[in-house]
């Protein structure tokens, strides 16, 4: 990673070769601009083996942790409104802050995790960006810790979800307070079927 790019969370819409959505939390690489995304799925991933169907796909940057903590866990029922980007093959998450449509450029398949160059194609603003605190940050590194489950320490995750409980019982709303209830939940069955 260059001293310029560094890794920025959001949500990643792709479809399958049947026209069906996938909506991932995902990290890709970025440069300040956003230019291009780097993505890095696992080959088993809906992310990688749409994209290498189709090879389109938009990135959202959002304040919604509700969703971003939806998305990390799979429990997207009811599912998040779509909208259509005009002359581009996949939609757009309806709410959120920023889009940004990229085309699947080339695959490394050559490590554990795929890496993908994506340069951007098309771009928007559907709302302005609300802001974060230190619950949205708390719900953001618990819905990651979430993804984590069976790859890193049981111990070490129940002892961060413990740490990030605090920041959200000091600063949460209510949306904060709901999806952090919710990835606390999904992590606590997991860790107690675990025992």
């Amino acid at each position: 990673m260059s001293s310029d790019e560094l890794v920025l969370e959001g949500i990643v819409v792709t479809l399958d070769a049947a026209g069906r959505p996938n909506i991932a939390p995902m990290g890709p690489r970025v440069d300040r601009q956003i230019t291009r995304l780097l993505l890095r799925p696992f080959p088993t991933s809906h992310t990688y083996q749409n994209l290498k169907a189709t090879r389109f796909g938009v990135f959202h940057i959002t304040d919604d942790v509700e969703l971003l903590a939806r998305a990390a866990i799979g429990r997207l029922d009811p599912p998040p409104g779509l909208t259509p980007i005009e002359t581009f093959p996949c939609p757009r998450l309806t709410n959120v802050c920023r889009w940004f449509a990229f085309q699947a450029e080339s695959f490394d398949e050559s490590a554990r995790r795929v890496s993908i160059d994506c340069p951007i194609v098309a771009s928007g603003e559907a709302r302005p960006f609300f802001g974060f605190n230190r619950a949205k940050h708390a719900v953001l590194e618990a819905s990651i810790l979430a993804t984590r489950l069976g790859i890193l320490p049981n111990d070490e995750i129940r002892i961060e979800m413990q740490r990030l409980a605090v920041l959200v019982e000091k600063t949460a709303g209510l949306q904060e307070g709901r999806a952090f209830e919710l990835v606390q939940n999904y992590v606590n069955v997991y860790l107690t079927s675990d025992l």
